[in-house]
């Protein structure tokens, strides 16, 4: 399926020029086996070491030349304990949020890059949750270092990590309303004076749907 321009932008309102972007929506199945590279040595080690893959992980996608399992909420911390002792990926590098609206029941979606120092290899786990109910359990037991990533996540996408030491905001007040990075929250913006001119917010720039 192709999807035209970005952000909405129609006529000669856009100067960016995404407005005649075209682009390629990506698959969701689960890609089929042989996976290339050392991504089906790991996926035969991790079942290996965890009999219950076919039930905590949802899917296995290999795109663009990387690994992405697509676990269960309820499994993360347990394939987590696994990947990190018997696979040897030490380090996390963090968590991004993502957020797909229309991606009916599973909106709200949270990303870890992981690292293999002792074998050199990275593969992702991908995490996906109702925006109704947006708890994720926390990995800051497995990997201390994403205690912050955790956080500036709750405070941009609203994810809750159940289980973290500290769940408070990192980048925005904590009365702030509504978490910045999620595709309805407004744009938003001040008007700048330069020069007797008024440069507008964002939001007031270009023709948005």
């Amino acid at each position: 399926m192709s999807e035209q321009g970005m952000f909405g932008a129609k006529g000669t309102g856009d100067t960016s020029g995404y407005g005649g972007l075209a682009r390629t929506a990506a698959s969701t199945g689960s890609s089929e086996r042989p996976y290339g590279s050392y991504f089906d040595e790991v996926a035969d080690d991790l079942e290996r070491a965890y009999p219950m893959f076919s039930d905590a992980i949802e899917r296995v996608v290999v795109d663009r030349g990387e690994l992405t399992l697509h676990v269960k909420r309820e499994k993360l911390v347990e394939v987590s304990k696994i990947l990190r002792d018997s696979l040897k990926f030490e380090m996390c590098m963090g968590v991004s949020g993502v957020n797909y609206p229309a991606d009916a029941g599973r909106e709200l979606h949270a990303v870890y890059p992981l690292l293999s120092l002792t074998n050199n290899r990275r593969i992702r786990l991908e995490v996906s949750v109702p925006d109704g109910d947006p708890h994720i359990p926390s990995v800051v037991e497995v990997w201390a270092g994403n205690n912050w990533h955790e956080r500036e996540t709750f405070d941009m996408f609203g994810i809750i990590f159940d289980g973290h030491p500290g769940l408070t905001r990192i980048l925005m007040p904590d009365d702030w309303q509504g978490h910045p990075q999620r595709k309805d929250y407004a744009l938003g913006g001040i008007p700048v004076e330069y020069k007797g001119a008024t440069t507008p917010p964002p939001n007031e720039r270009r023709s948005y749907k």
